[in-house]
């Protein structure tokens, strides 16, 4: 269906050859230094199969900054993960190891449930 209607909803036409559509942008949220971070690193087995992964959540900044903490954290650890919506998702149970490497880095850490 080339002619959907509800594609085009919100879409502004103009006659004039010489207009912009401006599309708004987010403000980029401005990250904190890693001594001004409240991380918590909590363990989730909520909709995952029964799988333990480990969440880093409080992150304040940019979700470039947060992917490149995200990569880190998955190297150091040798684990799969992911880093989106502002949390760091580490696969397994490894609490402990994600606290004291973030400490390591200057991040204010604590250990959740």
């Amino acid at each position: 269906m080339d002619n959907d209607w509800k594609a085009r909803l919100g879409v502004v036409y103009s006659t004039n050859p010489d207009f912009a559509y401006k599309k708004e942008e987010a403000p980029q949220a401005e990250t904190l230094p890693p001594s001004r971070q409240r991380l918590t690193v909590t363990i989730d087995r909520r909709n995952r199969g029964g799988k333990q992964v480990t969440l880093v959540s409080g992150f304040v900044g940019s979700e470039e900054d947060l992917k490149d903490l995200g990569k880190a954290l998955k190297v150091k650890c040798g684990v799969g993960g992911s880093a989106k919506d502002g949390e760091i998702t580490i696969q397994g149970d490894l609490r402990d190891k994600v606290v004291a490497l973030l400490q390591g880095m200057g991040y204010n850490a604590k250990r959740g449930n």
